[in-house]
């Protein structure tokens, strides 16, 4: 298996964590990533540390508690596929957080570095942007959990669905060079989700020179990661992709350059 593909264990550990990506283990700076799956009535509870925290509840509902802020009884959607926005919370760095499962809870832990800026908030549904992206099979459906625009020191989250038979991530984009204002470096994660689960997508992980050229079969639950380069990703016919994009890297904003073999594309789109 590619060194880029990370899988989910088969159960939860002790502290209900399913998939794990720190700095270290990913050979970056930046993005940590975790899925973490509770039943009913489980609690984790944990300190940020120097880093600052998005929870993104995937799929359930929870009691979170950070030091100075509670609430109480978050959560909607039972699956991601349901594709309505989700409730979030931001904690700052040098805080805590703890997480109560009130039904069965899927729970994504973003994590970046902190700066000691902001105060933890809930990020309700109807705070999410909801977009549209693209035109014919490159049409994908966005749900900006905690853009640029919104505040936080280094994370930049955001939830994609693909439709059966689309592409997104499309054209091939990269953002691997701190060269602003043309292209900002942004570590990034990918976790995907695929409905019917028996189903995969397919990521291209490659750069200008080659020397990172893959190509990914990735199943329900994995992740990946893109440390640089261009990332497309394909929905095959019959399956449905989610994947929520976690980026992080010296400068909290999102300048893309497109493969400027395949740019082309979006001219025809009239958008």
């Amino acid at each position: 298996m590619s060194k880029l593909i990370v899988s989910p264990a088969s159960v939860p550990d002790q502290d209900g964590s399913i998939l794990r990506i720190t700095p270290e283990s990913a050979g970056w700076q930046y993005v940590g990533f975790e899925v973490l799956r509770l039943a009913e009535g489980e609690t984790v509870a944990r300190e940020t540390g120097d880093r600052e925290v998005c929870l993104v509840l995937l799929g359930g509902c929870a009691d979170v508690n950070t030091s100075k802020q509670s609430w109480q009884g978050i959560g909607k959607r039972m699956s991601v596929f349901e594709q309505t926005p989700p409730y979030s919370v931001y904690v700052p760095n040098d805080d805590s957080y703890a997480i109560t499962a009130r039904t069965a809870l899927e729970v994504a832990v973003c994590s970046a570095p902190g700066r000691g800026f902001r105060e933890a908030r809930l990020i309700t549904p109807d705070q999410v942007g909801v977009e549209t992206r693209g035109y014919g099979n490159i049409e994908r459906y966005i749900h900006n959990i905690l853009p640029e625009q919104q505040p936080a020191d280094s994370l930049l989250v955001v939830e994609v669905f693909t439709p059966d038979g689309h592409w997104s991530s499309y054209p091939p984009h990269k953002h691997d060079r701190d060269a602003l204002p043309e292209e900002s470096l942004l570590e990034e994660t990918y976790y995907f989700r695929v409905q019917p689960e028996q189903g995969f997508a397919i990521q291209r992980v490659y750069t200008d020179d080659r020397s990172l050229n893959e190509t990914l079969v990735v199943k329900n639950g994995e992740a990946v990661l893109v440390p640089r380069g261009y990332h497309p990703v394909s929905a095959p016919p019959g399956y449905a992709c989610y994947y929520l994009n976690v980026m992080a890297g010296p400068v909290r904003t999102w300048k893309f350059h497109n493969d400027p073999e395949h740019a082309w594309i979006m001219n025809n789109s009239g958008k």
